[in-house]
């Protein structure tokens, strides 16, 4: 009996040695399962009181249940140091939808609506994202 593989759309997020943590999310997701990432956007923290964030999507399948992955996905966050609450954020990862394929995704209803950084790149990898209820400025960074 082969395991059952779920896909997830993930918003990961790095304001504090983006680029290192960045790299290390990708890497980590990477031994999870098959990984698609988006392109890499910085974003201006939506309060204005940190530094700019570097926002990315992944979409991940894996035989993972859901709060098997969450649980493993605070722990890479502990691991890189986050401190809740704070503006300064090595690492910020969320699982905002999941189904068994990409046009049966289910966005997580706690975590409607989704905020614009989390929107733009989802958005690249997922057709069907629900729409962010406002815009910012941002910059492609790979």
């Amino acid at each position: 009996m082969s395991a059952i593989v779920t896909l997830y759309a993930l918003a990961i997020s790095s304001n504090q040695n983006r680029e290192h943590w960045t790299r290390y999310a990708m890497q980590q997701l990477e031994h999870l399962g098959e990984c698609r990432f988006s392109r890499i956007y910085q974003i201006p923290c939506r309060q204005g009181k940190g530094a700019d964030y570097y926002n990315f999507a992944a979409l991940l399948d894996t035989s993972l249940d859901f709060n098997q992955l969450n649980n493993i996905l605070k722990q890479l966050e502990q691991q890189a140091g986050r401190i809740r609450p704070s503006h300064h954020i090595a690492l910020d990862m969320d699982i905002v939808a999941y189904g068994a394929a990409l046009n049966a995704l289910q966005p997580v209803a706690s975590r409607l609506p989704l905020p614009f950084d989390a929107v733009k790149p989802l958005s690249e990898l997922w057709p069907n994202c629900p729409p962010a209820e406002s815009t910012m400025f941002y910059q492609i960074v790979q």
